[in-house]
């Protein structure tokens, strides 16, 4: 267990650690000459059950809140602490409020300094204490009067202490391993070396990780868990790391950096969070506000963008975006705390649900269900109510960094379906994907009908007028799985309904016959539609409305304005570039233009239209085959 002091200054918090563990903590020479802590203070005791326990002491001081809330942020338990003489103080609330934002929901309260006042002082107080915590989720929180001057009280409390770690749930350590960074050092003979809290996973010497946001990779060297030389660390420990890496220099390493596996290396500067304003506010908190934002050890600038309202009252809580003026590493969970622009008072804090928000449209309704779906606690709350607000899917490897749940500790719903795209594997619920598939039945005969001389759309052409929501690689996945099922067919580039065909009228086909002649007869350099019309006598437009629908037909490839070769033909040229890259390696445009017999202009063009039907990749001056081309696939067939 890892306990946490919370109090005003000097009620007695360093005192009280000292009479409980009997060890004095981390002090600095400027805290011994002023008499109070500035800093982090950290020690580590048997209390009387066998185990360590930590303790992390926190400075009371306004002035340093933010040191206070780099220690808090990884304590399991908090010992909020009131001196008697005092009674309850400004920082004593500004203390339980974070705690509370921290979602802390263990402590116990030390009534401190009871020698210094008469018995009637004590139960005053201890009604203090009683009202401050009765309206928040510690209400009912024990209240130990003690004295760390005469010993009085003090084995109550560590016994109390005993009794809380044997209830103290162990954190889950199935994650990847994330470590908040508090202190950085130089140890001679050793090197570098880190402290933190773990927050999740386990870690091994020997492991290689990740600094964030640096992104520099490491190797544990050697490592102490709760004080005590072990092999290995786990979630909930203080741990110290004893690093290696290239030219690496403890003046790279600040408090608030992260260390990390390297599976969850990805700093944000967007972060989607659910949003309290403490009650304890005096006005409602504006849209676009500057902030402080602390999570982990980290404290960054930035703004915080409300998405419900231009305002939140006091007490109110709203979905917000916290956009950020560093890089900051969160995952789902995190618990975030707000102060204001001058860093002087804390005006809430809330969780995260999305540490990689989106820029745009962050307002919209479907974006404010996907938040609402992930307002759950686990993956398996949230994953069915995810997927049906999300239009174009979920990433699983988006889902494994944004919760820290490694991809095989976790089941899909019935309701989930996954669904490979070129760009990786989608999760989508069932019914949706089904929804989309028949979708694309209607969005077709609706085009038939508005242009019954086309065969169909080309695929970027049908998303538009189909499903313009999806993203081109959901859409051909969808795409490739309706022409799987034979829901939809492809004649060449154009796409249609099984039964639809467009067929040319009797005048259509005589001039045809006229035409396709010279086509064929013309090889690789066929005529343009002007020499055609001047040779049959008919207008221009006659001979490219026609050749513009066999086109359509897949009976030709128009290669630019008013220039078409036959399908065949087509074929003759891919199997020519084929043959050039087995013969070369690589195709280059004067090879081919020598191949062909035609000039430059006419080559490139050509080049350029195999690169549309994708045969061909360009690389600089140089084309490959597409080894996944269904042109390459079928020239080679013939």
């Amino acid at each position: 267990m890892i306990v946490g002091t919370a109090g005003h200054i000097d009620h007695g918090k360093t005192a009280l650690l000292k009479a409980l563990t009997g060890q004095q903590g981390d002090r600095r020479r400027e805290e011994r000459e002023r008499g109070i802590t500035i800093d982090l203070g950290y020690a580590y005791a048997d209390l009387g059950d066998g185990s360590l326990t930590g303790f992390i002491d926190v400075p009371g001081h306004e002035r340093f809140v933010h040191n206070m809330l780099a220690g808090a942020s990884g304590i399991d338990f908090m010992l909020l602490v009131v001196a008697a003489d005092d009674g309850v103080m400004p920082q004593t609330r500004e203390h339980l409020a974070i705690v509370e934002l921290l979602g802390i929901r263990r402590a116990l309260v030390a009534l401190t300094k009871i020698d210094r006042v008469e018995p009637a002082r004590v139960e005053e107080v201890r009604q203090q204490i009683d009202e401050l915590l009765q309206p928040g989720p510690l209400t009912g929180t024990p209240v130990f009067p003690v004295s760390a001057i005469e010993g009085l009280g003090i084995e109550a409390l560590r016994q109390a202490l005993i009794d809380q770690a044997a209830q103290l749930d162990a954190r889950s350590d199935s994650g990847y391993f994330r470590l908040a960074i508090d202190r950085a050092f130089s140890v001679t003979g050793a090197g570098v070396v880190v402290t933190g809290t773990a927050f999740a996973g386990r870690v091994q010497v020997g492991d290689e990780l990740t600094l964030s946001p640096l992104g520099r990779r490491v190797r544990v060297r050697g490592l102490h868990a709760q004080n005590r030389e072990a092999n290995e660390a786990h979630a909930g420990q203080r741990v110290a790391l004893n690093l290696a890496g290239e030219r690496l220099a403890v003046e790279q390493i600040n408090r608030g950096d992260w260390l990390l596996s390297p599976a969850l290396q990805g700093a944000t500067r967007r972060i989607d969070i659910e949003f309290t304003l403490l009650a304890s506010e005096a006005r409602a908190l504006k849209h676009w506000s500057p902030v402080h934002i602390h999570l982990g050890a980290q404290d960054v600038t930035g703004r915080i963008a409300l998405l419900e309202g231009e305002f939140v009252a006091p007490g109110g809580q709203v979905h917000a975006q916290l956009q950020l003026n560093a890089p900051l590493h969160a995952i789902h969970g995190d618990r975030v705390v707000l102060r204001d622009q001058s860093a002087q008072r804390t005006l809430g804090g809330g969780r995260v649900l999305d540490p990689f928000a989106p820029p745009r449209n962050r307002h919209r309704q479907a974006r404010l269900a996907q938040l609402r779906a992930l307002g759950g606690e686990t993956l398996e709350e949230v994953l069915p109510q995810l997927l049906p607000s999300a239009v174009n899917g979920v990433e699983p490897t988006h889902l494994e960094r944004q919760f820290n749940r490694p991809r095989q500790t976790w089941q899909l719903p019935d309701s989930a379906v996954e669904i490979a795209t070129r760009q990786g594997t989608r999760l989508f619920e069932r019914a949706y994907w089904e929804h989309l598939a028949q979708s694309l039945i209607p969005a077709l005969q609706r085009f038939h009908e508005e242009q019954p001389d086309e065969l169909g759309p080309d695929r970027d052409r049908l998303r538009r007028y189909a499903l313009p929501e999806l993203e081109r690689p959901v859409f051909i996945a969808l795409l490739e799985q309706a022409l799987a099922e034979g829901t939809v067919h492809a004649s060449g580039p154009w796409l249609h309904l099984p039964e639809h065909r467009v067929r040319l009228s009797d005048e259509e086909e005589a001039l045809k016959a006229r035409l396709w002649p010279l086509l064929e007869a013309g090889g690789y350099n066929p005529p343009w539609v002007r020499d055609m019309a001047t040779e049959l006598g008919i207008s221009e437009e006659q001979v490219r409305h026609l050749l513009r629908k066999l086109a359509r037909l897949g009976a030709l490839q128009q290669v630019v304005k008013d220039l078409f070769y036959t399908e065949a033909t087509t074929h003759q040229l891919a199997g020519l570039l084929i043959e050039i890259e087995r013969e070369a390696g690589v195709i280059r445009a004067t090879t081919f233009r020598d191949r062909i017999g035609l000039g430059r202009k006419r080559s490139i063009q050509l080049l350029e239209h195999f690169d549309r039907l994708g045969l061909t990749r360009r690389f600089g001056n140089e084309r490959k085959i597409r080894p996944d081309s269904a042109l390459a696939t079928a020239t080679e067939i013939r």
